[in-house]
């Protein structure tokens, strides 16, 4: 049975070539994504078993999602496919220089955001299974699912089943208020919180509101960590801290906040030159799973995750299609990028 579960929306992705602007695309290339499919890809990457859990609708745009998901080795067995809704779509203008990334959102009515609690059997889905993950993407679709959301992580915090969760606020899907309403009901179950500072205060009001992300000031990530982990009794809180120096070069680094240790952790910081940021966060996600998993010292799990994330900004496409072994080679200091012969 799947180690992990992950549990969300995929959507098809649509993005014009290279850094085309959407005025400019004459074509669009095809791609599938989603915050929670993109940790059970980098996870089954790994060698890890995963499961991605969602709904969709029974026709061959469907089909297409299930498909792309099955040909990188993830478990899509609980995959509810219905008559009703659709499959949503999301359209990427990448950025470069100073000219920032644009997203653009057609997804109202998707299928998945029309789900009803007996289109999970939580009880069947999470057997075997060791860590749940979820985005704050996921209860933002509709009401009906930020209660599936909730009563899913309950569910799997009864079973001894590890939680994690990123809080993911997109401000183009609902409200800083019902974010925060939703979130905090799902915080109570959750033993593993991945955000960053943006969104944790956003949403919870913790941190500083600075938005100059040209520069980290550590401390202030340090002290957003530790009261999110009182607030809410997480075992771990882990932050992404990306200094935005332009849409091409950012300096990515990580913090991993131990309640039980009481001490945070800082990653190395690696300088980027970025091919596509779409799925970084994911991917530092899907690094701290995996270091769960093998049991891996604070620091190393971190270390792991940063390189995961670090990675995927030279991958096209939301999937970070890298090996264990590389991730590992990055972790250890291998960063020449010199041709493997």
């Amino acid at each position: 049975m799947p180690k992990v579960i992950t549990f969300g929306e995929i959507m098809l992705r649509l993005a014009p070539e290279a850094y085309l602007r959407f005025v400019q695309a004459e074509h669009f290339e095809a791609s599938y994504s989603g915050a929670e499919a993109n940790v059970a890809v980098s996870l089954a990457n790994y060698g890890i078993e995963s499961a991605f859990v969602t709904r969709l609708p029974e026709n061959e745009i469907g089909q297409c999602a299930v498909n792309y998901l099955r040909r990188f080795g993830v478990d899509t067995r609980f995959i509810s496919r219905s008559e009703d809704g659709r499959t949503g779509i999301y359209f990427l203008e990448k950025g470069t220089s100073q000219r920032g990334a644009k997203v653009i959102y057609d997804r109202a009515g998707s299928a998945v955001s029309l789900s009803t609690q007996k289109d999970y059997d939580w009880d069947s889905i999470f057997e075997g299974a060791e860590i749940f993950m979820l985005s704050g993407i996921t209860p933002a679709l509709s009401d009906s699912l930020a209660e599936i959301c909730v009563s899913a992580c309950q569910i799997a915090r009864k079973k001894g089943i590890t939680v994690v969760f990123d809080l993911n606020y997109r401000k183009k899907l609902w409200t800083a208020e019902k974010a925060r309403s939703v979130m905090e009901k799902i915080c109570k179950n959750v033993d593993i919180c991945i955000t960053n500072e943006e969104d944790a205060y956003v949403v919870f009001g913790i941190g500083d509101n600075d938005e100059n992300f040209s520069k980290i000031d550590q401390t202030r990530y340090e002290k957003t960590a530790y009261e999110l982990a009182a607030r809410f009794d997480f075992k771990k809180v882990c932050i992404t801290m990306r200094e935005s120096k332009s849409a091409s070069v950012n300096g990515w680094s990580g913090l991993l906040y131990d309640a039980k240790e009481k001490k945070s952790y800082i990653s190395p910081k690696y300088e980027i030159n970025i091919v596509d940021r779409v799925g970084a966060g994911d991917a530092f996600t899907a690094g701290i799973i995996y270091g769960e998993l093998k049991k891996m010292r604070a620091v190393e799990e971190l270390g792991f995750a940063v390189a995961a994330g670090c990675l995927k900004h030279s991958i096209e496409g939301d999937f970070n299609m890298v090996s264990e072994q590389e991730v590992l080679s990055l972790m250890k200091g291998d960063c020449s990028g010199r041709v493997k012969r």
